[in-house]
Order: structure tokens, then C-alpha cells, then sequence
């Protein structure tokens, strides 16, 4: 029995066609025959492994470039580079200008070019600037340095889900996504360890630019990076068509289940409309505003987290070792989430349920006065706000179809929650420390609201999965030909939203 055979009735429901008269599914024997659950269990694996890892690593160097100004910080870098009062706040917010300009352009050239030369070249670009950043003498350099570094960065998370989403169906997609967003909580982990070892690196270099403490960080990490990016080119790919690691038969499979899931064409042009859909999407509008508001305490964690520890009275050296316990615990407690969310196909009940308990951890670390019982705290902020950006994230590109559509879709949700991580460099100013009152009151707020947001968005899609089901948008498909219906993506009556 086919794998479209054995389909369950709630997937039928979801609008996944079978073969269709004078599909290539038709053919009988050879790459076009129908496939088995063994054998798209067989792609799956042979997928995982040859993407997984190398986008989870990718994504680990940007969060790592990106957040090693807080490490640096406490090595240093503010005494070296005078940046007292706002300057360093300023050092924090510039990065995210042109980082959020450039992330939807950026998923458009991502589709045009192909992720083989794209992605690769985004992460040399932000490696260049970390490592740019070893040189700099004034605060002034630090701004444009980072004003680069947030360019390349804007586009590689939006664009790697983006990628993602032309390999996996929608009920695998969270895992995936999860699992290298995690990276970011794993970038925490190593950065504290990193940063505590290069520190130490003995004075070297020229005499008019020595290379110590805090320089060390910026220049062996964006050194790395640039490596990385160079190898990771020769084993990126394109598309499941074009897959070099996958048979002409698999290449086929990979590429007719996304087509049949989606109700899409892999070869589509991209045009205006497939731009206004995937902005003009309600489900993007919540998926992005939830976004935004997670983003205020995941990108304030990231930042500051050294900073807070270190003003519990701790030294320098055990604020950075101590940062990496709750980094550990949040990506091995998101990559567990992400699979229950993909195995019981719900986005927004795990949403509003970490959202929640983010907002507890930082209620904790508002009330509480101890420093054992703040760094318990830190744990339950950690674990609550770092698996919510990639249960939006899916849940947008999930509800998306069309190639062009979730490519906008997942440079839209990730550019409207960048302005979470503007307002997240304002979070904890130098008045408000040691105990950051005003930081940590922000933080509930946010989490509060993107709870909120989760309950609207769950109510929005049963509403809109019941008018589809009594036959409210079939005036959609009136007049239209096969062809044109087929281009309708999640606007087709038989198209179904996941919770």
C-alpha cells in the first residue's frame, strides 16, 4: 500500500492531494512510483543528517558573533573603548538596523541565487565583521563594525527556516527548526566557555595592534566562522531536486511530498502577489507579533545575562562559567519540545505554555533578593523564551504555502520580531543595576503579551479551519482554471492552518 493510501482522515482533511491524472505519480515502476512509508522514512534520515548538522552549526557561529559583545564587555572592551552610559546600548541597537532592513531581500535573493552560494557567503560576510571587531580602537569603529555584522546576520536565520521548509512537510518542520535554533542557546553555552579561554591568550600581534582579552574573542571567533562558512560551501545544496547527496528517485519523493502538501509548484517565479500573500497572512501577523515580543527577553537574555551575573558580585571569570548551565538546559528542554510539537502537530498550545513560564522566571528574578535563588530563576526564563521563536517561526512557515510565499513569510515574522531585539538592547540600563527591576518587569510584560497572542492565534485558525470545512472559501476557486486553483497556496478552500 502507497504512502498516499495509508494516509490518515485528518491528513486527507488538510488538503494533501494524491496522484492526480497524468501526474508522474502515474508511472508505473522506475523514480516516479508511488512511495512507501519506509522509503520516505529512508529520505528523511538520509536528510537529516546531511542538513541538520551543518545549518545547526551555521546558525551557532551567527548567534555566537553576534552575542560576544557581551562577553566582551566584562573582559574589557567598555573600559578600552569608553563605553560608558548609552554608548554600549548604541553598540547594541545599531546591529539590529540594518539587520532587520535586509531580511526579507535577503530571503528573496536567497530563492533567486540558491542556498548553496547565499547562505555560505552570509556567514563569511558576518565572520569578516566579528573579526573586524578585534581591531577597533573607538566606539565610533564598534558601530560600524557592527552595523556590518547585522547586514550578513539579518538573513540567516529566516533564511535557513526558509530552506528548511523546501525539505521537510509541515509535521517535521518544527523539529528541525528547533533543533538548530537551539544552536542559539547552545552559542551561550560555548560563549562563556570561549570567551573564558580566549581571555586568557597571552599579548600577541603587532605593536600597533596588540591582540589580548577581549580582542582575542572577536578575532578567533570571526576567524573560525570564515573557515566554516568556505567548507560548509562545498556540502550546502540548493533544493531536493538538485541534492547531490540524494538518488533521482528520493530527489523525485522529496520534491512531489512538498508539492502535494503545499497545493505548490517548486518552479514557481516569484512575483508581487506571492510577496503580499506572505505579508498580508493574519497568521504571519501573529506569528510575527509573538515574535517580536519573545524576542525582547531572548535577545536582553543573551546580552546582558553576563552583565546581571556578573552584578550579584561574582567575578568576571565565574559570571561567564555560570552562564553556561542554563544555555545547556534550554536547548536540550527546546529540541525535546520541538519534537512533541511536531509529533502531536499544535503549535500554539506550547507556545502560550512557555511564553508563561518565561514570564515566571523573570518574575522570580524581579522578587527574589538571594543570588542562588536569581540564578534558579535564570533557568526558568532560559528554558521558557528560547524554544518560543522557533514555535512562531514554524508555526508561520507551516501555515504558509508556495516556495516565494514562505520564503516572505519567514523573512516577515523574523524582520517584525528584530524590533523586539531593539527594544530588548534597552532593557537593562546602568541606572537600573544591580537588581535591573525596570529589565526584568519588561520581560513579564512581553512574555504575558505573547501568551495572549498565542490564545488569539489558536481561536483564529479553528475559526478560519471551520468556515474552510462548511465551504466559506470555495467562492475562491469560482472561475478558475486547475492550473490557477493550484496556485491559490493557502488561500485554496482545501488548504487546512495547523494549530
Amino acid at each position: 500500500m502507497s504512502l498516499h493510501e495509508k494516509a490518515s482522515s485528518s491528513e486527507m482533511e488538510k488538503g494533501i492531494p494524491g496522484p492526480e491524472s497524468g501526474s508522474p505519480a502515474e508511472s508505473i515502476g522506475g523514480i516516479h512510483e508511488e512511495w512507501t512509508v519506509e522509503d520516505e522514512k529512508r529520505l528523511r534520515n538520509k536528510m537529516d543528517w546531511n542538513i541538520i548538522p551543518m545549518v545547526t552549526l551555521l546558525y551557532l557561529l551567527c548567534f555566537l558573533d553576534r552575542a560576544n559583545i557581551g562577553n566582551a564587555r566584562i573582559q574589557g572592551m567598555q573600559q578600552d573603548l569608553g563605553l560608558g552610559g548609552f554608548r554600549f546600548n548604541w553598540a547594541l541597537t545599531i546591529f539590529y538596523i540594518p539587520y532587520l532592513l535586509f531580511e526579507i531581500p535577503s530571503n528573496i535573493l536567497l530563492k533567486l541565487v540558491g542556498a548553496k552560494i547565499f547562505i555560505p557567503f552570509l556567514v563569511f560576510g558576518f565572520g569578516f565583521c566579528s573579526l573586524a571587531c578585534s581591531f577597533v580602537t573607538t566606539h565610533t569603529h564598534l558601530y560600524i563594525a557592527r552595523a556590518f555584522l547585522g547586514l550578513f546576520e539579518g538573513g540567516t536565520m529566516p533564511g535557513i527556516a526558509f530552506f528548511l521548509s523546501n525539505f521537510y512537510r509541515r509535521g517535521e518542520l518544527m523539529f528541525r527548526i528547533g533543533f538548530f535554533i537551539s544552536a542559539s542557546s547552545m552559542s551561550g553555552a560555548f560563549g562563556g566557555l570561549l570567551a573564558t579561554g580566549l581571555a586568557r591568550i597571552p599579548r600577541w600581534g603587532l605593536a600597533a595592534t596588540p591582540m589580548h582579552d577581549w580582542r582575542n574573542i572577536f578575532f578567533f571567533e570571526g576567524l573560525a566562522t570564515m573557515v566554516i562558512a568556505v567548507v560548509c560551501y562545498f556540502f550546502m545544496q540548493n533544493s531536493p531536486s538538485s541534492s547531490t547527496f540524494l538518488t533521482p528517485r528520493e530527489k523525485w519523493i522529496a520534491t512531489e511530498r512538498i508539492r502535494r502538501e503545499h497545493l505548490e509548484d517548486a518552479a514557481e517565479k516569484t512575483r508581487m502577489v506571492h510577496v503580499k500573500r506572505g505579508i498580508l497572512n493574519i497568521n504571519n501577523w501573529l506569528c510575527a507579533a509573538g515574535f517580536f515580543f519573545n524576542n525582547v527577553s531572548v535577545q536582553s537574555f543573551s546580552l546582558f545575562m553576563p552583565t546581571i551575573l556578573k552584578d550579584l558580585g561574582w567575578t568576571a571569570t565565574k559570571a561567564q562559567l555560570y552562564t553556561v548551565p542554563p544555555y545547556v538546559v534550554a536547548a536540550a528542554w527546546s529540541i525535546g519540545i520541538s519534537w512533541l510539537s511536531d509529533k502531536y502537530k499544535k503549535r500554539g498550545v506550547f507556545a502560550m505554555g512557555h511564553a508563561l513560564m518565561a514570564a515566571f522566571g523573570y518574575a522570580l528574578l524581579r522578587t527574589m533578593t538571594q543570588p542562588t535563588l536569581k540564578y534558579m530563576s535564570v533557568f526558568f526564563a532560559a528554558v521558557g523564551c528560547y524554544p518560543l521563536g522557533p514555535i512562531f517561526l514554524s508555526w508561520g512557515l507551516n501555515n504558509a504555502a508556495g516556495p516565494t510565499v514562505r520564503a516572505v513569510s519567514s523573512g516577515f515574522i523574523v524582520s517584525i520580531g528584530t524590533l523586539g531585539s531593539i527594544v530588548a538592547t534597552w532593557t537593562y540600563m546602568p541606572w537600573d543595576a544591580p537588581k535591573y527591576n525596570a529589565g526584568h518587569s519588561i520581560n513579564i510584560s512581553a512574555q504575558g503579551i505573547a501568551a495572549l497572542i498565542s490564545v488569539a492565534g489558536i481561536f483564529y485558525i479553528k475559526w478560519e479551519n471551520k468556515k474552510r470545512e462548511r465551504g466559506g472559501r470555495d467562492y475562491r476557486t469560482e472561475g478558475l482554471t486547475e492550473e490557477e486553483i493550484g496556485k491559490l497556496g493557502y488561500r485554496a478552500p482545501g488548504f487546512r492552518y495547523m494549530e
